[in-house]
Formats: C-alpha cells, structure tokens, sequence
C-alpha cells in the first residue's frame, strides 16, 4: 500500500505497528480469506495470530494494559487489515465497539474489570444496540430491563450483532424508563452464559462472511445490578453516541483499506492483462477509472486521518466529522470496488480473482454503524447547529 501524501504525524511507534500489520494480514489474512468467506467461518485461528502479534493491544489504553496509541491505532489496525479482508477486520474490530461503552461510560472499577481481558485478546466482546425494529431509529428500542432486587430482568431482541454466538461479553442497551424516550435507555454488560440469554441462527450474508452475525435473544434474563454501565440508569444513549462518535473513523479506515485494496488488484491486472495486442492499462478509459479510484482512496484516507484526530482531541465537531469521514470513505469505497471489478471484466465476476469479494464486502460499509444516509443527518445536523450558532 503507498504511503499517504500526508500522514498527519503518524509517531515512530504507530509506523511500526502499521508495518507490523501489514505483515501479519500478508501471512495470515491474504492466503486464507477465501477459505473463511466460502466457509462462512470465524476465524479464530487468525485473530489468535492477531492476539500473539499483540493487536488487540493496540486498540486500547495503557492503563488497561493496551499500548496507548490512541485512535490512530485504531485506524491503522482498521485500514491494514480491510485492506486484506474487511470481513477478518470486522471480526477484530467488533471487540473494540463492543467495548467502547465500558471505556466511555463506566466507572473506574468497571473499566479495571473488563478491559484488560479484552486488551489481551483473552475476552471478545460485541455491541448489542440494533433491534429487528430499531436499526436507525435508536430511540424506538423495544429491548427492557426492569429492576428486580440487585437484578436487572432483560427482555427483547437485538438484530446484525457482529460477533453474537462467539463474544464473552456483550454491551447491550435496553430501556429502563419508557417515559423519557431515549434518555430512557441505559447499557448492560451481560456474559454469555447468562441464563435467558440465546442466540438467533447465524446470518448467511453476502460479505463479510467470516463475521458471524446473530441475534441476541433476551428472555427474563437477569444481569447483576453491578453490570449497568456507569451504575447509573439512563445514561445509555448519551453512551451509544460517544461509542459511534469514536468507532466510525475507524469504520471509515475499513473502508480506506477496502478501496486500496481493490484498487491495487485491478492495478495489477490492467498492467498485465492484454487486449487487442497492447496492456489495457495503455487504454485512456482504464487510467482515468483507475485515476478515479485513486482520488477518492485518498481523498477518504485524509478525511479519516483528520476525523480521528478530532476524534481523540474530544473535538465539538467529532461527531459531524466521523459521520462525513464514514459516509464519504464507505460511498468511495463502494464504487471504487465496483470500478475494480468492472477492469477485471469477466473475471472479476468469478472467484479466482480478489475483486469479486471486495465487493461483495464493501456493500456492508454503507450500512453498518449508521447508513450513509443517517451519516448526512448527522452532518446537516451539524451544520445547521453551527449556522444557528454563527446567527447568534
């Protein structure tokens, strides 16, 4: 992969983290991302390779025994490992969304008892927010928990659960005051061997494949009252926002490492493929669609870049920023994938070639994590609040 034109400070330990990466997902991801997606398997084999490399590490704190590399660490995880497989990447990255709640919301003693296991790579875990009726519309949660004694009885579905069946820990949102709309939602930390807890078939998707996605089923499942993130009721959705504040850049970095990823197989292939006696890459259309991809790779790695930084800076424009990095790199991605295939010709429609799975997996970055169409509310939002700001 070339390196950025500008690389927004990257520090002597995040460069050796990105090198060591891309050796690991050159080892381990690349020769057998195939056999994962046609199997439509878990691949935990590959994960404990990430685990040795001390990857999981790399996402979190010191203090909880990570690296400390902050949200570039993150974003450099995200775009070496899509760049391989993004179907892998979401497998690695979903422990870290599962996990952000506890980082963002709860107390000291919380943070001490679940993030180091994760930081190791010893405990994965999983985000439980979407419901079968609430995907986008957040507020219209179904999912309850009652107080019951030093419980909490949880009952509802959530639906698109990367990572449901084989997480140890899941960070689930439910209501706990009806009356206050979404400043009624709290987030549990629930175990996977907690009775009343089940999981729905395994998805059989279109990418993405070796991300197994479920459901998570809640009967008068009973979570100890010490498992309420931040021990206080209510303070759920403002927890949901921070976690999509911080895991969308890294959601937008998947989507970088995707369209390099795709761009660079159909670069390959047009400088050896040859039509009409002469390399296709000699054919003005194929340079400008290949320069095309190229713009718009880019164009999302810079506003990534600069989405994470304002991301870990705790910046007032986070939240639009993440929203347009993720929108803008996830569309990129996409069409930069469908370019891609489109060079192959018939063979990009067949499974010999890598360009028919990028893009089958890149479709998921215009969904998950908020649709490209919730991202520009999100930026209209944004605008609009600071046009009003500006008048005042």
């Amino acid at each position: 992969m070339p390196e950025p034109i500008l690389n927004f400070g990257l520090n002597d330990e995040q460069l050796m983290l990105r090198d060591l990466v891309r050796d690991v997902v050159k080892n381990e991801v690349v020769p057998n991302r195939m056999k994962y997606d046609e199997e439509n398997k878990y691949p935990w084999e590959i994960l404990h390779k990430f685990k040795e490399a001390g990857l999981f590490g790399a996402m979190f704190p010191e203090e909880y025994g990570g690296m400390g590399l902050g949200m570039m660490g993150n974003i450099i995880l995200a775009e070496e490992i899509a760049y391989g497989c993004l179907g892998v990447g979401t497998a690695f990255l979903a422990t870290k969304l599962g996990s952000l709640p506890i980082e963002v919301g709860a107390t000291e003693e919380q943070k001490k008892k679940w993030l180091p296991g994760i930081a190791a790579g010893e405990i994965i875990a999983a985000f439980g927010l979407t419901e079968p009726n609430a995907g986008s519309d957040v507020p219209a949660l179904s999912t309850t928990a009652v107080k019951k004694g030093d419980k909490y009885v949880l009952n509802g579905t959530k639906q698109w659960i990367s990572g449901a069946g084989q997480a140890q820990i899941y960070t689930v949102f439910a209501v706990t005051d009806k009356s206050r709309g979404p400043r009624g939602v709290s987030c549990f930390v629930v175990e996977k061997d907690t009775p009343g807890f089940s999981f729905g078939k395994k998805e059989d998707k279109l990418g993405i494949r070796c991300s197994e996605t479920r459901q998570l089923i809640f009967e008068d499942c009973e979570v100890p009252a010490e498992n309420l993130i931040s021990l206080k009721e209510n303070n759920g959705f403002i927890h949901a926002l921070k976690t999509l504040n911080m895991s969308r850049p890294a959601v937008a970095a998947s989507a970088v490492g995707t369209a390099q990823g795709a761009l660079d197989c159909a670069l390959q292939y047009a400088r050896e493929r040859e039509q009409f006696g002469v390399k296709i890459v000699t054919f003005q259309a194929i340079q400008h669609m290949l320069a095309e991809m190229a713009m718009k790779t880019e164009a999302s790695r810079l506003l990534t870049y600069k989405a994470g930084l304002l991301a870990e800076m705790g910046h007032k424009d986070t939240a639009k920023f993440s929203a347009m990095a993720k929108c803008f790199a996830a569309d990129s991605a996409m069409q930069v994938a469908t370019d891609g295939l489109q060079i192959f010709g018939g063979y990009g429609y067949t499974k010999e070639y890598p360009a028919e799975k990028y893009f089958r997996d890149a479709k998921i970055l215009q969904i998950y994590e908020g649709t490209s169409q919730i991202q520009k509310n999100e930026i209209a939002a944004g605008l609009i609040k600071e046009a009003a700001s500006k008048k005042a």
